[in-house]
């Protein structure tokens, strides 16, 4: 998708933590039609792929979506590793990206999704995927050569604490979320981005399948139609998670059914105060912009993205 009017956001910055090693993507060779999943993380990523898969595989069993669709930009395995793995595929590529839009390399060849959910929501599946990491976890991200920063330490308190802590911490002690949703957002108006939200692939997931095609110019084959939704649903998921769990789960005590948990939004309703919900809005508010926020929020007031 080449436009030559648009000013097409640039590379500005490296990010490095014991997640980030943004550098991959100096070497990503784009090919167009690449398909490029974001999200701040444990936003309906793993889902969103399976959705692409079923899309690009036509509602085939088992797509084994964690083998396919790499996170690019973590540490972990090497980079020349995962792109030797991209170089390979003759299918259409999906892939994923945890990066502000600003730390990686954007193309005008690609088709960009990007997910948001309500941080509240996001903090706590983030507390489970982080309290249920096993030893092979740390020592993927701790003990491997290259590593730049501090090492993430293991969980030591509640899920009250550990989200007021995020908030207070900017993200801590993973990254930021207002900066990696400020930065979608700013260039939402790309022609080759598509806006989805946790909450309306909740309320409607087969209609955001369908506009998902449309604008990655897939047509659906209506005989697969129902194998492709069934498949993209948590019941389908959660039975075959090791397809979808980075390593078939191996980094997580329980496995790949831990790494694919509830997919359920609102348990934090019960835990935080008025007070603290209310300072998580205002917050969101101050950083993203009235409009941003509300949309992070609940998924609404994106009308014309969403008609796209």
């Amino acid at each position: 998708m080449t436009t030559p009017d648009i000013a097409w956001p640039k590379k500005r910055r490296e990010m490095h933590s014991h997640h980030f090693e943004s550098t991959v993507w100096n070497d990503f060779r784009f090919r167009d039609g690449d398909i490029i999943i974001s999200t701040y993380a444990k936003s309906g990523t793993t889902w969103t792929q399976q959705i692409v898969g079923q899309l690009i595989f036509n509602g085939a069993e088992n797509v084994p979506v964690n083998e396919l669709s790499p996170w690019l930009d973590l540490r972990v395995p090497p980079a020349e590793v995962k792109l030797a793995t991209m170089d390979a595929q003759t299918h259409r590529r999906f892939l994923k990206t945890h990066l502000p839009v600003d730390a990686l390399v954007y193309s005008p060849k690609a088709r960009y999704i990007y997910i948001g959910r309500d941080g509240r929501d996001v903090l706590w599946s983030m507390y489970n995927h982080h309290a249920n990491a096993n030893d092979a976890f740390y020592e993927a991200l701790n003990e491997t050569p290259g590593l730049v920063g501090e090492k993430l330490d293991r969980v030591t308190t509640d899920v009250r604490t550990y989200f007021n802590d995020w908030v207070a911490r900017d993200g801590y002690p993973f990254w930021s979320l207002w900066e990696n949703v400020s930065s979608w957002w700013a260039i939402r108006h790309l022609p080759n981005i598509h806006f989805m939200h946790f909450d309306m692939m909740k309320r409607d997931m087969e209609g955001e399948i369908r506009r998902l095609a449309r604008f990655l110019d897939i047509e659906v084959d209506e005989t697969r139609w129902p194998a492709i939704v069934e498949h993209c649903t948590f019941d389908y998921m959660k039975k075959h998670a090791d397809k979808s769990a980075p390593l078939g789960g191996l980094l997580w005590e329980g496995g790949a059914s831990t790494f694919i948990n509830k997919g359920t939004n609102g348990r934090w309703r019960d835990v935080l105060s008025a007070e603290e919900c209310a300072n998580y809005e205002a917050l969101a508010r101050e950083k993203l912009g009235a409009e941003c926020a509300h949309w992070l929020m609940t998924g609404e007031g994106l009308d014309v993205v969403r008609a796209a």
